[in-house]
């Protein structure tokens, strides 16, 4: 059911403000959800375009996969297409099908490449396989040769990763179909293994490697960096860069301060405040015990929903923490499957109620300082965060509201 809310078709006896039926409409579509997590389209388009401009006069693509990063790739494709975004890459046929849904122009590239029996796949959305191995050219060959498709694909190569590519040697070995021409190759690319480390000896030796490769490939676009790539120089840009994480707020200079916004707020629920006496345990294992007498409150929020297990604190470690009442609060104990412990001893009396949210993620905590807490990094945080959550997508004028997926039946999809 979609619910929208236009203040010119409003009956005139509707005496509430447009703000305040926005308002009342979110709060309906949010009120029975144990957590709420917020994504700001407005940042996704305004980090796209610094990384742009940073990358001048290179292309910037937007990558994404695994749901946009987790952020959602239905919402994020419509809002980076609608700033200009041209060229998009996926990791699943199923992600590029998703893609070419909101945009009908855009070339889509799929990271995962190219298998004998999805060649029809690909030419019926339009989008193009990443090849990175002989045997996969050549039933790429095969299949074009067959239905004469002439949408083209991108060769891998590998100059360092050890991952996916073909090797320096099978790249040099198909470079004289470029000189042949009608050759098919719309894009050659490489990955960096240590981008985000700005003075690693890896970063020279790839890049020299792809622009002596590169050079064979005349008249081919050429690709090297994806996001922390971006920020090693002009000479690791070429003709096209395809930023990630850096879209999503994730710290693409991970030895400076981070150059992007924050995209994601995530809240959930404080479902009770109790007491617990001094030399309590608190949590599975009571591996955290109070040292005085302390006010706990439990939030809806755990492991499986993308906060992690490693997150917890014990006596003798310090675990996250989450923001409540504008303030940073402790998590104390093991993070359960649906439940996590604060200590909000130090809270104001009755700052901290049953029915409140705590911030998990923004109000200063990033995803990589929630990545540090769990032993991770902030694509993890971002890619693992649950279904669980309503969903607020906010860009420009417009709000949706997605309710958790078990709530279908009855939920309510608000646009404003």
């Amino acid at each position: 059911m979609n619910i929208v809310y236009d203040p010119k078709s409003a009956p005139a006896e509707n005496l509430l403000s447009p703000e305040a039926n926005k308002a009342a409409e979110l709060a309906a579509a949010t009120a029975a959800a144990p957590g709420v997590l917020t994504v700001d389209l407005d940042a996704i388009v305004a980090n796209w375009r610094k990384l742009e401009k940073t990358a001048v006069p290179a292309e910037c693509a937007g990558v994404v996969k695994a749901d946009a990063y987790g952020c959602g790739i239905g919402p994020v494709t419509r809002a980076l297409s609608n700033a200009g975004c041209k060229t998009f890459f996926v990791a699943t046929l199923d992600e590029a099908r998703a893609v070419r849904a909101i945009s009908s122009s855009a070339t889509i590239y799929v990271l995962d490449g190219f298998f004998q029996n999805t060649g029809d796949a690909f030419a019926q959305i339009n989008c193009q396989p990443v090849i990175g191995d002989l045997y996969e050219l050549a039933e790429w060959d095969v299949f074009c040769r067959r239905t004469r498709w002439e949408g083209g694909a991108a060769i891998h190569i590998d100059t360092g990763m050890n991952r996916l590519g073909l090797t320096i040697a099978e790249a040099q070995g198909i470079v004289p179909r470029i000189t042949a021409g009608d050759h098919g190759i719309t894009l050659v690319l490489s990955h960096l293994a240590c981008g985000e480390t700005l003075n690693h000896p890896l970063n020279a030796k790839q890049v020299a490697t792809f622009r002596e490769i590169a050079s064979l490939f005349s008249g081919v676009p050429a690709s090297l960096a994806a996001s922390s790539g971006i920020y090693l120089g002009a000479q690791f840009q070429f003709d096209m860069v395809r930023p990630g994480a850096a879209l999503y707020g994730v710290n693409p200079t991970p030895e400076a301060d981070n150059p992007l916004q924050p995209v994601v707020d995530l809240k959930a629920r404080i479902v009770q405040i109790r007491n617990v006496e001094k030399g309590d345990s608190v949590g599975y294992g009571a591996t955290w015990s109070a040292r005085r007498p302390t006010k706990i409150a439990v939030v809806a929020a755990g492991y499986a929903d993308g906060y992690f297990r490693a997150g917890g604190s014990s006596d003798g470690t310090r675990g996250a923490e989450v923001v409540i009442a504008d303030k940073r609060c402790p998590v104390v104990g093991r993070i359960s499957m649906d439940l996590l412990a604060v200590d909000i001893t130090d809270l104001p009396a009755n700052a901290a109620r049953r029915g409140h949210m705590a911030t998990l993620i923004g109000e200063g905590i990033t995803v990589d300082e929630l990545g540090h807490h769990f032993g991770t990094i902030g694509y993890e945080v971002l890619t693992s965060l649950g279904s669980r959550y309503a969903r607020i997508y906010k860009g420009g004028d417009a709000i949706t509201v997605t309710p958790p997926p078990a709530d279908e039946a009855s939920a309510t999809q608000t646009s404003a």
